[in-house]
Order: structure tokens, then sequence, then C-alpha cells
């Protein structure tokens, strides 16, 4: 078989299944309700969000113009990962021009071949091909399960010739444990202090996503659970969700940033974050730190529309709102559509346990009528596909 004929034959299976994905550009005036994207606090259209991004691609121009080790560090990069270290209670953080690329960077950096990595089950895509870059042993524990964690780590400990419980971090295997603070899919919270205390048990680190925790929790989870500064605890974080722009960071002590900086793969070969989104997270970081109610109106709007679905409400912004099927799933998100409601759709493969979703984001940049007529809309829709 060509190429040609397998990319067609793909093609004709995901359409028979009605389960194609399409790109719809948006436009900048577009009139539909957004409960599909990912601006947790309606910061990407802040006015001094919009002016700080305006500014930097005045004075610098589009582009960083390089990776950060030839002359793409500017200014305004250093100047966000102070803020950020300092408002995650972290002694130094790295910008990144991703998300997606700093989870790739800490992971590949830190772990190989004579590595063990323990990933939860529902970790996001790109910490699942970290671990696969990495090369070092994968152990896939059930979700937020500490008993499995630790007895993968127990695992470990006793293949390096030590016994359970010593603490030998610096010989024998290295093990990484990955995790979310808020998980993307089902929105529930990490067991974060129990996951710490094995990794610091067994000589582990355990390295947190706070993709879905920062902002919609101030600082993220690992810093209001009182993580923050832990031995064996690093952060990562992006900069496109609560903060409204684009880019992500690692965080955690000096020496990590500085072994990133020296063999992260992803940040030695990047073209840095560009001015623009460099700026406007700036500036979106000064506006949560100003505004600290901002978070109440997600947690707000989040739970009074679970409450109404009688479903259990997340600890993050996203609601998944589980689906009969995968077409279910489809078809409600068409009639959502319909109605000039715009949400996002979970279904396979995408979702770790199989079950389609439809995924609605309560940001506080929605205005009150118009969340009060898309709860509406949905409370009939979910209705008469379930």
């Amino acid at each position: 078989m060509t190429w040609k004929d397998w990319l067609a034959e793909q093609a004709a299976q995901r359409e028979e299944a009605g389960l194609t994905r399409r790109l719809r550009p948006r436009a900048a005036d577009d009139p539909t309700i957004d409960l599909a994207g990912n601006d947790y606090l309606g910061l990407s259209g802040h006015p001094d969000v919009r002016r700080a991004a305006a500014d930097a691609a005045l004075t610098w121009g589009g582009g960083a113009g390089a990776s950060r080790l030839v002359t793409g560090t500017l200014d305004v990069h250093a100047e966000l990962e102070q803020e950020l270290a300092h408002y995650l209670g972290q002694e130094s953080a790295l910008v990144f021009s991703s998300g997606y690329a700093a989870n790739l960077a800490v992971v590949t950096a830190l772990a190989d071949r004579t590595a063990h990595i323990v990933s939860d089950a529902h970790i996001h895509a790109s910490l699942v091909d970290a671990a696969r870059l990495s090369r070092a042993r994968l152990t896939v524990v059930p979700h937020s399960d500490v008993d499995s964690v630790r007895a993968a780590l127990e695992e470990t400990v006793a293949g390096r010739g030590g016994r359970p419980g010593d603490r030998h971090e610096t010989r024998g295997t290295r093990t990484l444990v990955l995790a979310e603070s808020v998980y993307s899919v089902l929105g529930d919270a990490a067991p974060l202090v129990d996951l710490a205390e094995a990794c610091a048990e067994h000589g582990a680190l355990l390295v947190v996503d706070e993709a879905h925790g920062l902002g919609v929790h101030g600082p993220g989870l690992v810093a209001t659970t009182g993580l923050a500064g832990h031995p064996n605890v690093v952060v990562t974080a992006t900069l496109s969700k609560s903060l409204g722009s684009q880019g992500g960071a690692v965080l955690g002590p000096v020496a990590l940033r500085e072994h990133l900086v020296n063999r992260a793969r992803p940040f030695i070969f990047d073209t840095a974050l560009a001015p623009a989104p460099t700026a406007a997270a700036l500036a979106a970081l000064r506006v949560v730190r100003a505004r600290p109610d901002l978070p109440a109106v997600v947690h707000d709007r989040v739970a009074s529309l679970a409450s109404a679905l009688g479903v259990v409400p997340p600890a993050g912004a996203v609601l998944s709102i589980p689906m009969p099927s995968p077409q279910a799933a489809v078809a409600a998100q068409a009639d959502a559509l319909a109605e000039g409601i715009r949400v996002g759709c979970f279904r396979p493969p995408s979702v770790p346990d199989g079950v389609s979703r439809l995924r609605v984001t309560a940001s506080a940049g929605i205005e009150q009528d118009d969340w009060a007529r898309a709860v509406a809309a949905l409370l009939r829709i979910v209705a008469a596909h379930s």
C-alpha cells in the first residue's frame, strides 16, 4: 500500500465513524460564546495584556530572532521568569515556547535509559511523549493511586539493592513521578501532599504539571498545599491558559534551571518565545496578583453548572460532561454551536478512560448574561443527547 492509499484509508475510516477533526478559523469579531477555550480568567483580551503584547512587538519585533542560548534571551524573558518564580514560591523559572516543550524538556533532561518513570494514567499527552522520548523504564499506575505509586517506588528501591524506605537519593536508579495538579479530563485534583511524601521517602522527584491549577488556584496547588520549594517537587506550567498568552515554564531550584539550560533539547534548539506573548504573560500575571477575586468567579460558575447537570464539580475551570457515545458528544457539540455556544468535545482516543465527554470551560471572562444563556442551552442540549 502506498502512502497516498494509506492516508486515504485513514481518512475514510474517520469519516465513516463520524469522528473527523477539522480546523475552523475563528474571526476576531466572532459572536459565539466561547466555552471551549482555556482562557480561564478571561485575560487574553484584558487591556493591560493587549497593550503589553503590542508594546513588546513594537519594541522587539515579531520574534525573538534565535534560540535563547544565542541571542534569543530578552530582558522581558528574564523579567517574566523572576516574577513567575516569586509568585509560585520557587527559586527560579525557565520559560519555553510552549507548555508542551516545557514538559518535554524537564522529563527528557532528567531521565534516560538508566532512569525509572512512574506515570499517572491520566497525564497529558506532552508528558506521555516526554516519557517515551526519555527511553526510561516506564510504569503507568492507576489514576491518583498513591499506593500504586509507592509500590512502583518500592520496586525501584529493591531493584537497586536497597531496602524499602531507604533514602539513598544519590545512588541507584533515578526515578521521576509524573502528575498534574488538576487533571484536564476529569478535572480532579491530584493527591499532591501524599505523592510528595512518597517521593521524599524513596528519593524520587515529583514533576507536577500546573497547567490547569495556575491562576484558577492562585499560584497553583503546589504552592497552596505548602509544597513550593519542596526538595522533591518540580513544577511545570503553561502561560496559555489562566495567563491568556502562550508559552510554558519549568520552576524549581536554580541547579535544575542550569541543568535545563545546558541539557534540555527543547530549550537549546528551539527559537525563544516571541516578545509579544512573553510580555502578555507578564502583564496577565500582574493582573492575577492584583485581582485575587477572579478565581472565585470560575469556581462559582463551574460548581453551579455541575450541580444543575448532576455531575461532580471539578477542582479546575473545566467541567467534563459524560456522554453516552462519541457520536452523541459530537452531535451535542454541533447543537451547542448552532445556538451560538462553542464547547469542547473529548472522545477516544483523547480520553484515558474511553468515555466521551463535552468539555465546558467556566471562564471568568464571559459576561454574566452570556453565561446564563449558555447554561440554559447546555442543560437542554445535554438532556436531549443523554
